[in-house]
């Protein structure tokens, strides 16, 4: 069992940074991959962002290809989400995700949610 905590989230005006943290508990942290989501009013959850248990591989979608960066500190139990040079329309509930060490990022195969936290860029 997993649990996901999100903290980070705020209001911040676009060209800002914001740095997103989901703090886990549970032994086997390590050995989950981990992945940032996002969903805005009236639209689908996305992926955004990922990251094996090794912290060796990195993905994400193409708009946060250079403006984000996903890192995890297996020791303190926590992944992180660094995002540059925002965008209105990145504003939205973001939500950290666990998933299974050969996960695809896929949002149905995700094994446990975050409660999410509110990202709100202002142009």
């Amino acid at each position: 069992q997993v649990q996901l905590v999100e903290s980070g989230g705020g209001l911040v005006q676009a060209g800002g940074s914001l740095r997103l943290s989901c703090a886990a508990s549970g032994r086997t942290f390590s050995s989950y991959g981990m992945g940032w989501f996002r969903q805005a009013p009236g639209k689908e959850r996305e992926f955004v962002a990922g990251i094996r248990w090794t912290g060796g591989s990195t993905y994400y979608t193409d708009s946060a290809k250079g403006r984000f960066t996903i890192s995890r500190d297996n020791a303190k139990k926590t992944v992180y989400l660094q995002m540059n040079n925002l965008k209105p329309e990145d504003t939205a509930v973001y939500y950290c995700a666990a998933g299974p060490t050969d996960w695809g990022f896929g949002r149905d195969e995700a094994d446990y949610w975050g409660q999410g936290t509110q990202v709100t860029v202002s142009s």
